[in-house]
């Protein structure tokens, strides 16, 4: 089980509240200007066993802290024995106490041959036998052995789902887009028909595979959305199409044949994998299919080697922890309230979109794991948008606002490209604006700068206050070589460990959604009332009358 220690009575907790008062005044250009070695201190890499291609730089040196800063922050993850939770988690352990299951999600990119046991069971047959079984059906696409009711080719895969169920997958084959094979795929999650009917008008149904990605088969968004593409598929072919052109990704194989999927198209995942952590399952069956296998295979290759590593290295050069501890310290003691996941790449355009639900849903709790109300902050609001376009949006307040907002800029230092003009571009905004937050521009600077564009003095001084920025904002660089699956990976679970390391740390239950489901519970009584005459009156004032107001335009 994971400890249940109350970070803010730590000794550490305590200590990071006296630092931080000493800290205020510091400015991280004095930082830079007193420490020549700073760079090579506060930055990491890390390598990924591959084709060479796969190497992370994790630079950490443009954020408010120092020796100090690191040492309490360790220390802290210490006394609320971040090492045992992470061992309880790699051992199997029932974690995710609210719901008495394991987490995880690393078995499903374990590449070593030793087994992962759930209580005494080695789970890791289980695992394989669902990787060869994506296999051979990605192969058999690719080769055009798995074809349609009338024989033709399968070009267009539509994955359907919803969460975990589609923006894992969908993120992934965006941002590996130029390892495509020779299918092109499609994702609907929301319930509004305009995403499925618009998905589907540019598609043949002889040349269309459907995806339904549904672990209970039961998900209402989901499965509205798959008996409405089930529908239009059987407008132009007869009942028993179904199973060339519908495969599922599912426990319940009892709903997935009733539905019409013969089950020995489903594919199997288990209750250890939560759905924000299941692109590495079989719900990464979509990636598979539009990356080709072994692009897939090097995906969890990535994570798998990153899994080791925050396993394995010692917490002062280990990435996840470190990321996640320097966002504690924003969050808990500089009063961060957001965090920008700024991808300077176009392929990852869907990166912060995924980690708002990964971090968003998993430790957005005011509850203690022992049940108490907690009396400090935990998750942070997450957003994001790629650079450039970002720039010409919200990096305004992120310059000049009154809120401190630390941010993680994501780049590559090669492309998948040949336009190198772009490229540069791309990256001289990438340094520049992280140099920019970190400097900022004193009165002064501003005061030279405008006195060379020959300003009168009252202009100037007019202007002045203006022009000025703060600086002393932190930032995060990963800079790797290029995204390729290995990285992505690698990318993937740094991330998914920053976000247990705070958990831990906050001392909350990471791996349940408890509150997605009111609004769930409501939904369905709510439908209950819009198809009736009679409303209930178990609903509050602005609900009924919102009803009411819906009703009344529906019938006129």
């Amino acid at each position: 089980m994971l400890p249940k220690i109350n970070p803010t009575k730590t000794l550490a907790w305590q200590k990071l509240q006296e630092h931080y008062t000493a800290m205020r005044q510091v400015h991280m250009r004095e930082l830079f200007a007193r420490d020549r070695a700073r760079f090579q201190r506060f930055s990491l890499h890390f390598r990924v066993a591959g084709n060479g291609e796969d190497e992370l730089l994790f630079d950490y040196s443009k954020n408010i802290m120092t020796d100090e800063t690191l040492r309490l922050l360790l220390k802290l993850a210490e006394e609320v024995n971040l090492k045992a939770a992470i061992e309880a988690m790699f051992q199997g352990e029932a974690i995710n106490e609210t719901e008495q299951r394991a987490v995880l999600h690393v078995a499903l990119r374990n590449r070593s041959d030793q087994p992962i046991l759930i209580g005494g069971k080695d789970i890791m047959p289980a695992v394989e036998a669902v990787l060869d079984k994506m296999e051979m059906f990605t192969n058999a696409l690719h080769a055009g052995t798995w074809t349609g009711y009338s024989g033709e080719r399968i070009t267009d895969i539509v994955n359907i789902g919803i969460g975990g169920s589609d923006l894992g997958p969908h993120m992934v084959c965006e941002a590996l887009q130029p390892y495509a094979k020779n299918l092109r795929v499609h994702f609907v999650s929301n319930v509004d028909a305009s995403h499925l009917l618009d998905t589907l008008k540019e598609l043949n149904p002889q040349r269309t595979l459907f995806i339904i990605a549904s672990k209970t088969f039961t998900t209402v968004e989901t499965m509205l959305n798959a008996r409405s593409a089930r529908a239009w598929f059987l407008q132009s072919a007869p009942e028993e199409a179904i199973r060339h052109h519908f495969v599922a990704v599912s426990t319940n194989s009892r709903a997935v044949a009733e539905f019409g999927i013969d089950p020995a198209n489903m594919f199997e995942f288990w209750d250890w994998v939560g759905g924000r952590y299941s692109l590495w399952s079989a719900i990464g069956l979509s990636i598979a299919c539009y990356l080709g296998f072994e692009h897939f295979s090097e995906l969890l290759a990535g994570a798998w080697a990153m899994d080791q590593h925050f396993r394995h290295a010692p917490f002062e050069c280990n990435m996840p922890v470190i990321m996640g501890l320097l966002g504690i310290w924003y969050i808990n003691f500089w009063n961060a309230r957001a965090i920008a996941i700024l991808p300077y790449d176009q392929h990852l355009r869907y990166l912060p979109a995924f980690l708002q639900q990964a971090d968003m849903e998993s430790n957005g709790k005011s509850v203690d794991r022992d049940g108490q109300l907690v009396n400090y902050a935990t998750g942070p609001v997450i957003f994001g948008e790629p650079g450039t376009n970002g720039q010409h949006a919200f990096y305004q307040l992120l310059h000049q606002g009154t809120q401190l907002i630390p941010a993680d800029f994501i780049a590559g230092c090669l492309a998948h490209h040949s336009l190198n003009e772009h490229h540069e571009q791309l990256i001289a905004n990438y340094l520049a604006q992280m140099e920019a937050l970190m400097k900022g521009k004193t009165a002064e600077e501003v005061r030279q700068e405008l006195k060379r564009n020959n300003l009168p003095p009252e202009a100037i001084e007019r202007m002045l206050p203006f022009r000025i920025f703060p600086g002393n904002k932190p930032s995060n660089a990963i800079l790797y070589q290029r995204l390729t699956p290995r990285t992505l990976g690698a990318l993937l679970a740094l991330y998914e460990h920053k976000i247990f390391v705070q958990g831990v740390v906050w001392n909350i239950y990471s791996f349940d959604q408890w509150g997605v489901e009111l609004g769930k519970q409501l939904a369905r009584m709510i439908l209950d009332d819009l198809n009736t005459s009679e409303v209930s009156e178990n609903h509050d004032a602005s609900t009924l009358g919102l009803i009411e107001f819906y009703k009344r335009v529906r019938l006129e």
